[in-house]
């Protein structure tokens, strides 16, 4: 155990020291970019940190639905993404994302390697009209927020130390490739012309693919019979969750325009009529309303919405956050059955992404406008990404499992992981 910690202790100390030697990119009060735009610069710092809000609601959100003794567990291993991811972001995590393009797949690692380059001027390929530096923090809050969704999948049985090593690999060897395919302007499914407005492929996809393969990979819990800990807990998740997807959705137009006011509008009401489509199907199935299921519901249409929240009408909006819901809440059903997927991530963000970014391929330059070529464009950057993912995500459990023990011992189950992994306990 001390060996696993002992290697990250090294490799921040390292990079504390190096980084000394890291020359500033530019000076901050020599800047003279006539091309920035302060109203859009100050909209895009406010989307960041909106996003980055929406870590500690997932962790609100997935806490809130295990038992007592892993709910501090499950909080954190969403929470410590927000440590991991910014430096692995700093380090080359940018750079493979949006670094100079290599072949259409991956950015190149030493395009802004510790931050190099990454200044308070813009950048004309990346951000032209706000500082390079905003969009890369803007983007490292969806870095730190997509390995952070996964971790409701294996809930309740994984080792916390081998959990930050796949987050760590998760994010240079899935996330960094499928960001930079779609969002890098030189990427293969941007050349293809495939939409992706705020992450419904890269973000949701990814993870709930993901989800899957680990659930799969770590087998189901000793007793998955469960109540959830702190239903207020959920609540607030989903609030702080629907308030950071304001500035997912809408900042991801990297400005203040008419596509930002759609963004906003059309993820709230993708969101809304998802909720009540949710409540309501519940409730012909003989279910009573309920909290739980008003926020899954939410939630499935913020995922089914974010492909396309810039770029459909109100009116799609609504029909996506019926549909999504309906067919979520119908996967959630059936995956239930054969996969222990914890807290219901895959049938969630992995289909609400799928089903999204095929609806994209409908009514953004797609299919409604006669264009099959988008639309089955569409449907290949979709197959490759959930192939990629499930196969490489598969592969990083095992060959972490090789060296560090994926899940923790039945003993440990039954105790709990907040004291077999953190020796911290939850009072109720």
């Amino acid at each position: 155990m001390k060996t696993r910690w002992f290697i990250i202790f090294i490799f921040m100390a390292l990079v504390s020291i190096a980084g000394l030697f890291i020359p500033e990119s530019d000076t901050l009060y020599n800047v003279v970019d006539k091309n920035i735009n302060y109203a859009y610069t100050s909209w895009m710092i406010t989307s960041s940190v909106l996003v980055l809000l929406m870590t500690p609601g997932v962790s609100f959100f997935y806490g809130g639905m295990v038992r007592a003794k892993n709910i501090i567990s499950t909080m954190l291993q969403s929470f410590i993404a927000m440590g991991i991811i910014s430096i692995i972001w700093v380090i080359f995590g940018f750079s493979l994302a949006f670094g100079d393009d290599m072949a259409g797949i991956i950015g190149n690692p030493f395009t802004f390697f510790m931050f190099k380059d990454v200044g308070y001027a813009t950048h004309a390929l990346l951000s032209p009209t706000i500082p390079l530096v905003v969009f890369a923090l803007f983007q490292m809050k969806f870095a730190i927020l997509t390995p952070a969704l996964i971790t409701g999948s294996f809930a309740e049985r994984v080792h916390f130390s081998a959990y930050v090593y796949f987050i760590i690999l998760f994010s240079i060897f899935v996330y960094a490739p499928i960001a930079h395919m779609l969002w890098h302007p030189e990427g293969i499914f941007k050349q293809w012309g495939v939409t992706d407005f705020a992450g419904g492929l890269v973000v949701h996809t990814t993870s709930g693919i993901a989800a899957l393969s680990g659930a799969l990979f770590l087998g189901k819990r000793k007793n998955r019979a469960s109540i959830p800990v702190n239903i207020p807990f959920v609540l607030l998740g989903v609030a702080l969750l629907w308030i950071g997807w304001f500035g997912f959705n809408a900042g991801s137009a990297l400005g203040v325009n008419q596509i930002t006011a759609k963004a906003l509008i059309t993820t709230n009401t993708a969101a809304a009529s998802a909720m009540l489509t949710w409540i309501a199907y519940d409730y012909l199935r003989g279910r009573k309303p309920g909290a739980v299921s008003a926020s899954v519901g939410a939630v499935a249409g913020l995922v089914g919405i974010t492909p396309m929240a810039g770029m459909v009408s109100v009116g799609v909006s609504f029909f996506v956050g019926f549909v999504t819901a309906i067919i979520c809440n119908i996967s959630i059903y059936l995956f239930s059955k054969t996969v222990d997927d914890a807290l219901d991530v895959f049938p969630t963000h992995g289909v609400g992404g799928i089903v999204g970014s095929l609806l994209t391929g409908v009514f953004v330059n797609g299919l409604i406008a006669g264009n099959t070529h988008e639309f089955f464009m569409h449907i290949a950057a979709l197959a490759i990404t959930v192939i990629y993912s499930f196969l490489m995500s598969m592969v990083l459990y095992y060959i972490i499992n090789k060296f560090i023990p994926f899940r923790v011992s039945v003993t440990n189950e039954e105790i709990g992981l907040d004291v077999s992994q953190h020796n911290e306990s939850y009072k109720n």
